[in-house]
């Protein structure tokens, strides 16, 4: 499905792409999934963003499958350590052109503002709590506020909070992932403003749950948004 995704939206580097977590626990193909995205980036590293999801952390990845997967392959778990040391590298967040805020979960109640994000002390395993564990495990919700997370990690928070964090970062977008929806995207739209949020998944690695909805939002210098 990532071989499909260059196919339909273009080869590197001549599409510049950002991806936005959860490479690893999704399929069997796991290893050489993360494997082409990192040799991307190294190979184009002006042209590759890769965002940590909550999946790229030694926790999540002993339970769901990425563990088990490189023992099967590898016959040990060097690879396994090697990437998950490497996962603790990967950025939380991305900013395009100043108004487009990309991460893999949500918001956090700890972090008003981007230089709040910036200041974080991300290289580390991600923790069970606190505002690193919230971007990468939250959720919108069409109730206002904040609330408890169902997850058991992270808050889900209302458009009322993601249009304040617009407004007061100067965006006009969030982008995120973390969630399955079953047309392939979802806007959500603060009253009758325009759409202030958009739940986008990423491409699945393999075809291993029969997902065939992903997407891409395409964004182009003065044209409109599009998904793809």
């Amino acid at each position: 499905d990532l071989i499909e995704l260059f196919r339909i939206g273009g080869d590197a580097p001549d599409t510049n792409y950002l991806f936005m977590g959860d490479y690893v626990d999704r399929g069997y193909y796991s290893v050489e999934t993360v494997s082409l995205l990192v040799a991307l980036k190294v190979r184009y590293r002006d042209r590759i963003t890769i965002l940590r999801g909550n999946h790229e952390s030694r926790q999540i990845t002993q339970v769901y499958g990425f563990y088990d997967e490189c023992l099967r392959k590898y016959g040990n778990a060097n690879v396994w350590k090697y990437f998950t040391d490497l996962f603790d590298y990967l950025p939380l967040t991305a900013l395009i052109e100043n108004q487009i805020f990309c991460l893999h979960g949500g918001l956090s109640p700890s972090l008003d503002t981007l230089d709040n994000i910036r200041s974080l002390d991300r290289i580390q395993e991600v923790p069970h709590e606190g505002p690193m564990c919230d971007l990468l495990w939250s959720d919108p919700d069409d109730r206002c506020g904040w609330g408890i997370s169902p997850r058991g990690a992270g808050y889900t928070f209302g458009q009322d909070i993601a249009a304040q964090f617009n407004h007061t970062n100067g965006l006009s977008l969030i982008s995120r992932a973390h969630q399955l929806v079953m047309e392939g995207f979802n806007w959500c739209q603060v009253g009758n403003e325009h759409p202030r949020t958009t739940h986008t998944r990423k491409p699945p690695p393999s075809t291993q749950y029969k997902i065939e909805n992903f997407n891409v939002l395409k964004i182009k210098e003065f044209a409109p948004m599009s998904i793809i």
